[in-house]
């Protein structure tokens, strides 16, 4: 076996053991079906159960390992962003906004149960990724608190739903790259970003420097992410990504797509996973799994 293909079975393999783990753990921080109201929890373990790539747990989990964190404390960490990542999607779903029937491959959560219990699922995951961040107790208080701050703040106005509100209003209007660019910092990268950071605070209090390349690395893929998505929602059909596609030049929506165009935009997902691994390069080898992740986010068919 040579080299190449024994390191990329490596990364496939740690990538399914945190897959599992997070599963476990997301079953576990969950309230259980048996609890009232039944039918609110049962739509929660529905969309946050069993599906999705988990990229953010993955982050969180390569960022932990990076830097000593425990098992539990990383876990609560990875869920805690999968719970705010989750609640997302369950209200970008929403006829409301972008108004979509599928989502990882089933039903959307209003179409298998209801508009008001979807909006209750979105609601209940928020507080509940507080809760099972705030749980943890091998994180030191202080740095716990900067850590749940760091949450609120990637969620919130000056992050993911401050960017979700940037694109509703920026259906039809021609956007420069450089809004686009502002837009999905805050609509998909706040989250990646605070992935990478809760991961690497969940094992010890981070300096200046570490601080800055972390956050480089992050600003890097956060980009590259929402870039392949564009170039995904172009060329893949439905099946393949397990949500509706070409959702977005139906909607009229700027993308780096109808910006660029489809070869420059791949080309600037390559350029910007050049740049993470470049923002890594003070970590040497032992950021093996972030440039792996990098790559991966870029490579995705899905």
């Amino acid at each position: 076996m040579s080299p190449t293909v024994s390191a990329h079975s490596d990364f496939r393999a740690w990538m399914e053991g945190v897959q599992t783990r997070t599963e476990a753990a997301l079953e576990r921080f969950l309230p259980a079906t048996v609890q009232v109201p039944a039918k609110l929890h049962e739509a929660m373990r529905y969309t946050v159960l069993g599906g999705g790539k988990r990229v953010r747990p993955l982050l969180a989990h390569a960022a932990g390992e990076l830097f000593g964190a425990s098992e539990d404390a990383v876990a609560r960490a990875a869920c805690a962003v999968e719970m705010i990542h989750a609640y997302s999607l369950v209200h970008d779903d929403m006829p409301c906004m972008d108004d979509d029937a599928l989502r990882r491959g089933k039903p959307t959560v209003h179409v298998a149960y209801d508009e008001a219990t979807a909006l209750l699922v979105g609601d209940a995951l928020q507080a509940q990724a507080f809760e099972v961040l705030a749980g943890s107790e091998e994180v030191a208080p202080a740095r716990l608190v900067t850590m749940l701050r760091l949450l609120a703040e990637a969620a919130g106005s000056a992050g993911m739903c401050g960017g979700q509100a940037i694109d509703l209003d920026s259906v039809g209007l021609a956007l420069t790259l450089e809004e686009l660019e502002r837009m999905h910092q805050l609509k998909t990268g706040a989250m990646l970003r605070v992935s990478v950071l809760l991961g690497a605070l969940a094992g010890r209090e981070l300096d200046a420097r570490e601080l800055d390349a972390l956050k480089e690395y992050s600003r890097a893929i956060g980009l590259a992410f929402q870039v392949v998505d564009d170039v995904l929602d172009a060329t893949e059909d439905s099946a393949t990504l397990g949500k509706t596609a070409g959702k977005d030049a139906a909607a009229n929506k700027p993308t780096y797509v109808t910006i660029l165009g489809l070869g420059p935009s791949k080309a600037l997902a390559e350029q910007l996973r050049q740049q993470a691994h470049e923002a890594l390069a003070p970590f040497g080898e032992q950021a093996l799994r972030l440039r792996e992740l990098a790559d991966l986010i870029v490579q995705r068919k899905a």
